[in-house]
């Protein structure tokens, strides 16, 4: 039995003002046929990771294409994604024959002439392989769960859990049903179900923490395979987007169509009841000041580079410097060019510093300080689940009782290392400033005596009726309030 896996992987913000090209695969990840690091999986290529790990046992043979991941930004230069896509396809036809293809991929990529690059790609191999090869595909629970991919995939898997916890498990989740069905032990079937929303789903609080339990226990019980929920990419404008559910069954579509109706209705009864409430930035600090215990972490969602914004805005800051406020510290604030004077002036020096405010007029007018330089660091790099995220060289400034981390990769806040490389312990901090939507909550939620969420004016409004969509098919909920859900739609 032979298996192909390979990964081709962002989250497209079309209204971003950074453009994506191959440079910015080559920063995150880069790797050609069998040159995929053995200690964890990166961004999207636990597919293959865990196939590597189970091949030789499994008495299945992995042939390796080239895995490619860039940091959520905006669309993917045309050509520099067709050299990626038509790599990995000329590696999958050197292979052949193939029995199963694992896919690692996002599922919000978008490329300048294609709208739904992951349909692009999967539909490509179907072509080559033909009808009867297994195509197996993760995806990321914030993708467009199109009826392209869907219509020519045979086995698609969603992560369950926001923060995405679960990358690994459910890569196994595609390799088992994947080589159930090569050796005739099940015949999945998939039915989708279209709520027409657009909405957040964090799964750390209820009522999606019950929700995500209920559909682990499902599977694997009465002919239920996998369950899956794609919570939608608000800030990507194609046709498709919007929340779906996705139920494989072993056999029986009748049963997926009853189980996806049923996961269906029951989200589009929680319209408006998944999110956390967002406060404005003066409320938010003025509350998480007024909380008599810490930490109180805050998050600013609207700069979220993991949503592709560019991660300096600096309406947060600006205001707790105002306040005075005392033992705070925020991060990331992407600006290479600050690390880079902070690095030349050394640890311990006081300086006059601009930084952050760079990017558009959604990152806010930079700050002009004198600094002190209370910690640096070279090739630092912070966890999200199994994996090490890169922050490149980062640097800590304080600024009265306020003290930043400068990163020169631009990524969101996930782990405590983000403060902890640069000598800041966040469990000893009144007020933690954190630029995330919900990743934040793997590493952050348990040190957290409280957790506060703050709109600031950075590119990625809370509000969706706000995001200038162009090509969304209408209508949908909230932009329509009225909209119906579709239904089962596959």
């Amino acid at each position: 039995m032979r298996l192909f896996s390979a990964t081709l992987a962002t989250e497209t913000n079309t209204f971003s003002p950074l453009p994506t090209s191959l440079e910015n695969y080559r920063e995150s990840v880069f790797f050609r046929a069998g040159e995929h690091p053995a200690d964890a999986p990166r961004m999207c290529t636990a597919p293959l990771f865990v196939a590597r790990a189970r091949a030789q046992a499994e008495g299945f043979e992995l042939i390796e294409g080239s895995c490619f991941a860039a940091s959520p930004a905006g669309t993917t230069n045309r050509a520099d994604y067709e050299t990626m896509r038509d790599e990995i396809l000329g590696q999958l036809k050197a292979a052949l024959p193939v029995d199963g293809i694992l896919l690692g991929l996002h599922g919000a990529m978008v490329a300048h002439g294609y709208d739904d690059v992951e349909g692009d790609i999967i539909e490509r191999c179907r072509a080559i392989v033909g009808p009867k090869c297994v195509i197996g595909v993760e995806l990321d629970p914030h993708c467009h769960l199109t009826m392209k991919r869907v219509s020519n995939a045979d086995i698609i898997v969603l992560y369950k859990e926001f923060p995405h916890t679960d990358v690994v498990e459910r890569a196994e989740d595609v390799l088992d049903l994947v080589l159930a069905t090569l050796r005739g032990k099940v015949k999945p079937v998939m039915s989708v179900y279209d709520c027409r929303q657009i909405q957040s789903y964090p799964t750390t609080m209820q009522p999606m923490r019950s929700i995500v339990d209920r559909i682990m226990a499902m599977e694997g019980k009465d002919g239920i395979l996998s369950v899956s929920i794609a919570h939608c990419f608000p800030y990507g404008d194609v046709p498709e987007i919007g929340t779906r559910v996705l139920v494989i069954a072993d056999g029986d579509k009748k049963k997926a169509d009853s189980l996806a109706t049923q996961l269906g209705e029951e989200l589009v009864g929680l319209r408006g009841k998944t999110a956390p409430q967002s406060l404005d930035v003066a409320a938010g600090i003025a509350e998480g000041v007024a909380f008599n215990d810490l930490p109180v972490v805050v998050a600013d969602p609207s700069d979220n580079a993991g949503g592709g914004a560019p991660s300096d805005n600096t309406d947060i800051l600006k205001h707790i410097i105002e306040k005075n406020v005392e033992s705070a510290c925020l991060g990331p604030i992407w600006d290479p060019i600050a690390v880079r004077i902070c690095f030349d002036a050394g640890l311990g020096a006081r300086i006059g510093l601009r930084f952050g405010g760079k990017i558009a007029p959604s990152s806010g007018q930079p700050v002009d300080a004198e600094v002190e330089i209370v910690g640096l660091k070279r090739d630092a790099w912070q966890r999200f689940g199994p994996t090490q995220v890169p922050v490149g060289d980062c640097a800590a400034v304080r600024i009265g009782g306020v003290e930043v981390v400068l990163i020169s990769k631009r990524t969101q806040a996930t782990g405590l290392e983000l403060f902890t490389n640069v000598g800041i312990d966040p469990t000893q901090r009144k007020l933690v400033v954190v630029k995330s939507t919900n990743h934040f909550m793997a590493a952050y939620g348990p040190i957290a005596k409280k957790v506060i969420y703050v709109e600031s004016s950075g590119p990625l409004p809370r509000d969706h009726r706000k995001v200038p969509y162009t090509k969304v098919e209408r209508p949908i909920w909230p932009l329509d309030e009225g909209a119906s859900p579709r239904g089962l739609i596959y």
